[in-house]
């Protein structure tokens, strides 16, 4: 088992997570539980792999190559049972820029794109950015859990919608959609002629117990019908390589999306994003599920300590991702005053909820990929901080 324990210090490494926080929360003597990256090493196989190509002393234009997209297909395979091809597979740049050249490529301004609201908050953002209107099909929360609104959602469509940006699995509320919900979803969206998008980067990072079901795996007519984006970047640590492979089944969707890229200049990626993407899906898996059995001890360890220092707070334990919604309700404070108390007294820098959507009010997104004392000297922090 490797040494999950050890606090690497990301000072001075031009880190978002550790080196912007006077920029982002003006101050720098916070514990960062905020952005969506790990506090662990890669697997030792990407690092070796990204020092051999560093060996190299020329680091020219790059061309993916038959080793890159093979990594790509046998990982899709061997971990979620979707047998994809070559030709499906697009780079990009990350999948926050996918998402918005597939907005230009696949709706005008004025129309209008469905999400599901509390949800990562660039969604909302790649869609007012691009001129289009956004439609929130709200989760319901009940008895703890999560769960898709379809009558509202039925409620909610007209001629203007053209896409359903879906996260699967959800971030921030953790859910692992079952393949009941996502036929449903996927029947609608059919008989709409609405474009679903499937926000996948999360897919690997599921607990025991629940399967992650990519959505254009489900059926031809759902293939057909969906953009399915991917990253090896949440599963391995690796997002500063900045690359994510976009799945697009269907031709005329995938010739129309190639298009913008094309328009974009959006070609090569870097020979280290290469290097490192073959590396993780070839060598990753052992080092995977070593750490998800670390962040699901976290978990557990969070849990209990929550229950029994500040018991008025609830966590709603995900079913996959390592960012864990926080329900802060139950201390009867004001979002302002909560936030105040966690930055200036807990010294903690969390996502306030209230950046997912309006349903995310006096809700904290905390991330749980760090070694355990880091996140046992946050929970401290916080339980006497509200004491």
């Amino acid at each position: 088992m490797r040494d999950f324990n050890r606090i690497i210090n990301r000072k001075n490494t031009n880190s978002i997570k550790w080196d912007a926080l006077k920029e982002i929360f003006g101050q720098d003597d916070l514990i960062p539980l905020w952005v969506a990256d790990m506090d662990f090493p890669a697997p030792e196989e990407v690092t070796q792999a990204l020092i051999e190509r560093a060996k190299h002393p020329i680091y020219g234009y790059s061309n993916l190559g038959e080793e890159y997209y093979n990594a790509i297909i046998n990982w899709t395979k061997q971990r979620h049972n979707w047998s994809i091809e070559k030709d499906w597979i697009m780079y990009t740049p990350g999948v926050v820029p996918a998402i918005n050249w597939i907005i230009q490529s696949f709706t005008a301004p004025g129309d209008k794109i469905i999400i599901q609201e509390p949800v990562y908050h660039p969604f909302k953002n790649s869609i007012a950015l691009n001129d289009r209107i956004t439609v929130n099909n709200e989760l319901k929360f009940e008895n703890g859990v999560y769960r898709m609104d379809f009558e509202n959602l039925e409620a909610s469509i007209d001629k203007d919608v053209k896409l359903f940006i879906l996260c699967n699995p959800h971030n921030p509320v953790g859910r692992v959609w079952e393949k009941w919900e996502l036929e449903r979803l996927g029947e609608i969206c059919l008989k709409h002629n609405i474009l679903v998008v499937s926000d996948e980067i999360h897919s690997d990072l599921i607990y025991e117990g629940y399967t992650h079901i990519p959505f254009a795996s489900i059926s031809q007519k759902f293939a057909d019908n969906s953009i399915v984006c991917t990253a090896p970047t949440k599963t391995f640590n690796l997002a500063g390589l900045q690359c994510s492979n976009i799945i697009i089944p269907n031709k005329k969707v995938r010739d129309a999306f190639k298009s913008t890229l094309e328009k974009q200049h959006i070609q090569e990626a870097t020979p280290f994003g290469i290097a490192g993407v073959q590396a993780a899906y070839q060598h990753g898996e052992q080092w995977l599920n070593e750490v998800m059995k670390y962040i699901n001890n976290n978990l557990e360890f969070m849990i209990d300590y929550l229950n029994k220092n500040l018991p008025e707070v609830k966590v709603i334990k995900p079913q996959g991702t390592y960012l864990i919604w926080v329900d802060f309700r139950g201390l009867k404070i004001s979002r302002e005053e909560l936030n105040n108390i966690l930055l200036n007294k807990a010294k903690v820098a969390l996502n306030d909820g209230y950046m997912f959507g309006e349903s995310g009010y006096n809700f904290q997104r905390i991330n749980i990929a760090c070694p355990k004392p880091l996140l046992e000297e946050a929970l401290k922090r916080i339980c006497e901080a509200f004491k």
